[in-house]
């Protein structure tokens, strides 16, 4: 996974197909989030349980364990064969289980007649369905949707299958609703974790992959036509 992604629905659109009946414990904007192009080290929003419900936060994308600060750019992903047993996410799994709500996101493939140059493409649910990546957090209460600073999040990331692996070798862990509700569950068992994180990714047959325009390079460039089909 490259690193970039899309979350541009209300958050009532991903709650409703998440868990229509839970209990949302905090207030939340019913505007549109419109973040078609989501990197790294901003905030954005996730969600995770809290007390008898789900709370919806504001995290940077990215996170380090303190003594690892400062010493590289902090990881924006893990990876599920590691993730579990590494020293590196012990803070955060199990007990850190979260979501990441997104409609899409994008990897770039090089071009065979010239390496320096990347297309890159944008991957979505056929069915255009809310995607819930699986992801562990640190958050912090902190006023409103503000986390605290020192804290954030990483995406869980599986191996390609099929003819996905022709864009990228590594994809998002992209759970099911009925899945994604389970992995928020607080007291889901660290063993039930691992076989969600280990089997539970959504099969390739359930999605898609078109080119888009090269604008989705730049950071500050947001808007629909970033996920414009070109190809």
């Amino acid at each position: 996974m490259c690193g970039r992604y899309s979350i541009y629905e209300s958050m009532d659109h991903y709650l409703k197909e998440l868990a229509p009946k839970q209990l949302v414990i905090n207030g939340y904007d019913l505007w549109p989030v419109e973040r078609y192009n989501v990197a790294p080290t901003t905030r954005v929003e996730i969600i995770r349980a809290a007390g008898d419900g789900l709370s919806i936060d504001k995290v940077r994308w990215g996170w380090s364990p303190f003594w690892a600060k400062g010493k590289r750019p902090d990881p924006i992903n893990a990876r599920v064969e590691t993730v579990m047993t590494g020293k590196f996410f012990k803070e955060l799994w199990p007990h850190g289980r979260s979501l990441a709500p997104a409609n899409g996101w994008f990897e770039w493939v090089k071009d065979p007649t010239d390496p320096k140059k990347k297309q890159p493409y944008f991957i979505r649910l056929k069915s255009q369905a809310p995607m819930f990546f699986a992801a562990l957090s640190q958050v912090r209460p902190g006023p409103g949707l503000e986390a605290n600073d020192a804290d954030g999040f990483v995406i869980i990331t599986a191996a390609s299958d099929a003819g996905m692996v022709d864009i990228h070798d590594r994809r998002p862990l992209v759970l099911s609703p009925e899945m994604a509700r389970e992995w928020v569950e607080p007291d889901l068992s660290a063993a039930r974790a691992e076989e969600i994180a280990r089997n539970g990714c959504r099969p390739t047959d359930d999605f898609e992959w078109f080119t888009v325009g090269r604008e989705v390079g730049n950071v500050r460039n947001q808007g629909a036509h970033l996920i414009s089909r070109t190809g």
